[in-house]
């Protein structure tokens, strides 16, 4: 079994609190991961477990041993009993791992039933530094989801596509997302075409027939299931005009191409959106990773008026670091430079460019990164942070 990053974090906010929440995609490892910490677990999907657990709820309370519930946003009259067990010994944490594929923000019940004693965490599929050496470009075909084929096989893209047919058939209606499956499938389709593109609510509505409230809407869902990033506009009094909505990219980039039709890495290379999906896998790949490391960076994106722009700004505590994402291995003095006049804008005290170089160079907060340097760079950059990671409450302020 592969390490995940996000174990380390795991455990501290167990050691903090009486329960944590393991949250991400469906089908990205939650249940594998929490099974290395437990072998209590019950499916709360399934009857069979439910009812096991109900008969032996008062044995398991007593016990001392982790208790892993998957999936239990399904079962919203669990989440009472379990607030009860936990505030009659409020001072015993780690006692309750529940696994969930939405987002607390879409289940009503953790928010009024378990305020104060749970801990998120969020899992992705796989991150770059969970895999193999030179696994890039697989993982940037083919997506990190654990069954997508990023570990062998030949899931990929049909897999892909299957799973975003089931997550619109089944899980988001489920999850009360109101709109037709064909709908979701289709908006599923179209948001694969403007992905890494300034959101325009209107005009995807238009196409559908529906109104810019209900596609924004519908978008809260996908983003709440974990299939779609909202990148923010950076935002301050520059006395320029800049773009004011949000950038949109699809989460995981085997379901982008599964989505676009591409098969293989020639076909991914030719497709011209090839740009817009390196640049959002690299954005996922390093706001995942430092949010594995427990270190929430603040992120966005630049745009002016006037054409000057930052693909990622991330800010750490007093740093705030400008990148740029380029398809291509060998990026030229231009591109340096047209960074460093955005860069300026906000005055960025890191300036970096992240392309498929095979020589990466780095020098006083400068440099061309490959994805795996960058990822070590910032890791590192956040190492004395995560290393003072304390299990903190749900709405407490980070100190980053």
């Amino acid at each position: 079994m592969r390490k995940r990053t996000v174990s380390d974090l795991l455990r501290s906010r167990l050691a903090g609190f009486p329960a944590a929440a393991l949250v991400g995609a469906r089908q990205c490892g939650k249940t594998t991961l929490a099974r290395r910490f437990s072998t209590l677990y019950f499916d709360a999907e399934q009857p069979a477990d439910r009812l096991r657990l109900d008969l032996q709820w008062d044995s398991i309370v007593a016990g001392r041993r982790l208790v892993v519930i998957d999936e239990a946003q399904t079962w919203p009259e669990f989440f009472p009993r379990l607030r009860a067990a936990i505030d009659a010994d409020r001072r015993r944490n780690g006692r309750f791992l529940l696994l969930g594929s939405v987002a607390p923000a879409l289940m009503r019940e953790v928010s009024e039933s378990l305020a104060g004693r749970l801990a998120l965490v969020e899992l992705t599929p796989f991150l770059l530094g969970e895999l193999p050496r030179g696994a890039s470009a697989r993982l940037w075909l083919k997506g990190g989801f654990p069954d997508g084929g990023v570990l062998g096989g030949r899931g990929f893209p049909a897999w892909q596509r299957d799973y975003a047919a089931l997550m619109a058939q089944r899980d988001l209606p489920a999850w009360g997302l109101p709109a037709k499956p064909q709908v979701t499938q289709r908006l599923m389709y179209m948001l694969a075409g403007v992905h890494g593109q300034i959101w325009n609510a209107s005009n995807l509505g238009q196409s559908l027939g529906l109104s810019y409230h209900t596609i924004n809407h519908y978008l809260d869902f996908l983003q709440g299931a974990y299939l779609l990033r909202r990148l923010s506009p950076w935002s301050a009094r520059l006395g320029k005009r800049l773009v004011k909505s949000p950038k949109i990219y699809l989460r995981d980039s085997g379901l982008l191409h599964a989505l676009l039709g591409i098969a293989d890495e020639e076909a991914l290379l030719r497709h011209p959106a090839a740009g817009a999906s390196w640049e959002g896998y690299v954005i996922e790949q390093l706001l995942a990773g430092l949010a594995a490391l427990g270190l929430e960076a603040e992120s966005s994106f630049l745009r002016t008026s006037d054409g000057r722009e930052i693909d990622l700004v991330l800010g750490i505590g007093a740093e705030s670091i400008a990148i740029e994402i380029k398809l291509s291995s060998r990026p030229g003095p231009d591109d340096f430079a047209s960074l460093d006049r955005a860069a300026d804008l906000i005055d960025a005290t890191q300036r970096y460019i992240v392309c498929r170089t095979a020589a990466p160079i780095v020098e006083r907060g400068r440099g061309v990164l490959d994805l795996g340097t960058a990822l070590d760079r910032l890791g590192h950059f956040a190492a004395p942070r995560a290393r003072r990671v304390t299990a903190r409450k749900p709405g407490s302020k980070s100190r980053s």
